[in-house]
C-alpha cells in the first residue's frame, strides 16, 4: 500500500504560504489541558504550551494582533455548549470559578489583548473573530493552542472558508495521544493550511516587524 504522503503528492498539499498582515490567535490554552490528572490532561499540550512563549513574545515585538480563545460555559448545566457537552460532557468543566478553566502560566492575555469567550471547537463559530479579522485587514491567522484534533482542526477549516491562510505553528499545538495529533496535522497541511515550524512562523513575524520599521 502506497504512503499516505505518495497517495497525496500532486493532489493535496499545496502551499499557500503567508500574506501581508497576520495575527496570532492562541486557542484554548487552558489549565485543564495541563493539570496532571485532570480528565482533559494532554501531555502534548504541556510541550505546546512550552514552546508557545517565544511565538507570543515576537508577535508582541512586532505589534501585530494577538487573541486568545477559552472555551467557558455560562448557561445552566452548560445547555449553551448545545449538542457539543451531549457528545463531551468532559468540556462541562469549562465554567467560571473552576481553576481548569482558566489560561496557563506564561502564555495568558496580556493587558489590552483580546480575549475571545466560545462555546464550540472552532474560534469562529458563534462569535464575532472573522469579522474583527476581515475589519483589520488580516490576511492570514497564525494558529497556536489545543487540542491539534479538535479546537485547532476545526479553527482551521473554518478559517480558509473565512478567506483566511491559515497557519499552524507545529511545536505550538498539542494533544492528549500523537496519533490524532499527527494525523491532524498532515490533514491540515494537506488540505486547509500550512503546517510550519516555529522558527518559520517567527522568521515570517519579524518581516511584519521590519516592514513597520
Amino acid at each position: 500500500m502506497q504512503s499516505a504522503q505518495s497517495n497525496y503528492q500532486g493532489v493535496w498539499g499545496n502551499r499557500i504560504g503567508f500574506g501581508q498582515r497576520p495575527a496570532l490567535l492562541v486557542i484554548d490554552f487552558l489549565k485543564g489541558y495541563t493539570t496532571e490528572g485532570a480528565p482533559l490532561y494532554a501531555p502534548g499540550v504541556v510541550d505546546a504550551v512550552a514552546q508557545t512563549p517565544a511565538l507570543i513574545d515576537a508577535a508582541r515585538e512586532a505589534g501585530i494582533p494577538i487573541i486568545h480563545t477559552r472555551i467557558l460555559y455560562l448557561a445552566e448545566d452548560c445547555a449553551d455548549g448545545g449538542m457539543w457537552v451531549k457528545k463531551s460532557p468532559v468540556m462541562k468543566g469549562m465554567v467560571e470559578g473552576n481553576v481548569l478553566a482558566e489560561f496557563c502560566d506564561g502564555v495568558e492575555p496580556a493587558s489590552g489583548e483580546l480575549v475571545i469567550v466560545k462555546q464550540y471547537a472552532s474560534a469562529f463559530f458563534g462569535t464575532s473573530l472573522a469579522s474583527q479579522l476581515h475589519a483589520q485587514g488580516i490576511d492570514t491567522v497564525i494558529m497556536a493552542g489545543c487540542s491539534t484534533s479538535g479546537c485547532i482542526r476545526a479553527t482551521a477549516v473554518d478559517a480558509v472558508q473565512h478567506g483566511f491562510r491559515g497557519i499552524v505553528v507545529r511545536e505550538c499545538v498539542g494533544d492528549r495521544h500523537p496519533d490524532p495529533h499527527n494525523a491532524n496535522l498532515f490533514d491540515i497541511d494537506s488540505k486547509y493550511g500550512d503546517v510550519v515550524s516555529r522558527e518559520e512562523a517567527i522568521a515570517e513575524i519579524a518581516k511584519v516587524r521590519s516592514d513597520r520599521a
